[in-house]
C-alpha cells in the first residue's frame, strides 16, 4: 500500500488531468460515496427478511427503524471502503473519477463522514429496532471495513469469500428487527445472501479482468484464471438453488415460491456452464449477461419472496 505521500501525490495528480477535480463537493458526491446501488439492493433483501419475520403482520414504524438504520451502517461501509481504497481506486478507469480519487472531497472529511454515518446507523438500529439488529450491523460493519476491505481485498484471492459473510448480513437484520433470535429464518435468509455473492461478484471479476490486475486486486479470476473462477461460480449456484428451497421446507412462504427459486436457480446454473468454453469478446459477453443475470435474480428472488411469505393472500 502507498504510503500518505505517495497517496496524496497521486491525488493531486488526478486532479490537475480532470479539469472538474479539485473543485468544491456537492451533495451527490457524497451521495455517490456511499454507493446507492448497494444501498438499493441491500435494502430490498433487509425489507424481504423484515416481511418474512413478520409474516404480514408488519409494525411500520419499527420497519422504517430498522430499514434506515441498515442503509445507514451500508451507507458507512462503503464510503469507508471508498476511504481505504483511494490509491486503488486511482488505478481503474471505472473509479477513477470519483470524488475522493479526483480531490473532490479530502480523505479526512470521508473518514469523518462514513465514521458518523455508521454511529448513527448503529443508534437507529439499537433504539428504533432492538440490540440483536445493531449487533449484527455492528458485526457487518467490521467485517465489511476491516476484514474484507483492509485485509483480504488485498492479499488473498479469498477476498470474495470473505466479503460474503458481510454481504449476507442486511435480511438478517431486517429478519431480527422483528424476531429477536437467530432462529432458522435468519440462518437461510443468511445462506442464500451468502452464496448469491461470488458467482455475482466473480462474473464482474472476468468482466473487468485487466482493470483488477491493474489496480493490484488478486481476485479470483486474476489469480487463478477465469476457468477456475467458472468452476467455482457453479459450486456456489448449485448450492443456492436447494438453500433458497429451505425458506418452504421450513413454512416461511408458499410452494409458488418454492418453484420459482428452483426455476430461476436451475436456469443461473445452465447459464453458467454455458460460459465454460468461451474465451475472449464471448467470455466478456458471457460474463455481462451472468453479472445482469445475477442482479435480476436477487430482485425478482426477493420480491417473490415478500409477495409468496405465508400468511398472506396468496397462502
Amino acid at each position: 500500500m502507498k504510503d500518505q505521500a505517495s497517496l496524496e501525490l497521486g491525488i493531486e495528480t488526478a486532479a490537475a488531468a480532470d479539469p472538474a477535480a479539485g473543485t468544491s463537493a456537492g451533495w451527490r458526491d457524497f451521495v455517490q460515496l456511499a454507493k446507492p446501488g448497494i444501498l438499493f439492493s441491500n435494502s430490498m433483501t433487509a425489507f424481504g427478511g423484515f416481511w418474512v419475520a413478520s409474516a404480514w403482520k408488519i409494525d411500520w414504524v419499527t420497519m422504517i427503524f430498522a430499514l434506515l438504520g441498515t442503509v445507514l451502517v451500508m451507507a458507512s461501509g462503503c464510503v469507508l471502503n471508498n476511504y481505504l481504497d483511494r490509491d486503488m481506486d486511482n488505478k481503474m478507469e471505472r473509479t477513477q473519477k470519483r470524488a475522493l480519487v479526483t480531490g473532490a472531497i479530502s480523505p479526512q472529511t470521508v473518514l469523518w463522514y462514513g465514521f458518523i454515518l455508521g454511529v448513527l446507523g448503529l443508534a437507529t438500529l439499537w433504539f428504533g429496532a432492538n440490540p440483536i439488529s445493531a449487533l449484527l450491523g455492528l458485526i457487518g460493519l467490521f467485517l465489511y471495513v476491516w476484514i474484507y476491505t483492509a485485509w483480504f481485498k488485498r492479499t488473498s484471492v479469498w477476498s470474495t469469500f470473505m466479503g460474503s459473510f458481510s454481504g449476507a448480513v442486511p435480511p438478517m437484520i431486517g429478519y431480527c428487527a422483528v424476531t429477536p433470535e437467530l432462529d432458522a429464518g435468519a440462518w437461510i435468509l443468511f445462506g442464500i445472501m451468502f452464496l448469491w455473492q461470488p458467482p455475482h461478484f466473480w462474473a464482474l471479476g472476468i468482466r473487468r479482468m485487466e482493470e483488477y490486475r491493474a489496480a493490484g486486486f488478486p481476485l479470483l479470476p486474476v489469480v487463478r484464471g477465469t476457468y477456475v473462477t467458472k468452476m467455482s461460480m457453479i459450486r456456489y449456484i448449485v448450492l443456492l438453488v436447494p438453500v433458497s428451497m429451505l425458506l418452504y421446507v421450513y413454512q416461511y412462504v408458499n410452494v409458488y415460491y418454492f418453484f420459482a427459486a428452483a426455476a430461476m436457480g436451475l436456469y443461473w446454473a445452465f447459464l453458467c456452464l454455458k460460459g465454460y468454453k468461451l474465451q475472449g469478446e464471448d467470455e466478456v459477453l458471457w460474463a455481462k449477461k451472468m453479472f445482469i443475470y445475477s442482479v435480476n435474480y436477487l430482485m425478482l428472488l426477493f420480491i417473490i419472496m415478500i409477495v409468496c411469505t405465508a400468511g398472506g393472500p396468496l397462502g
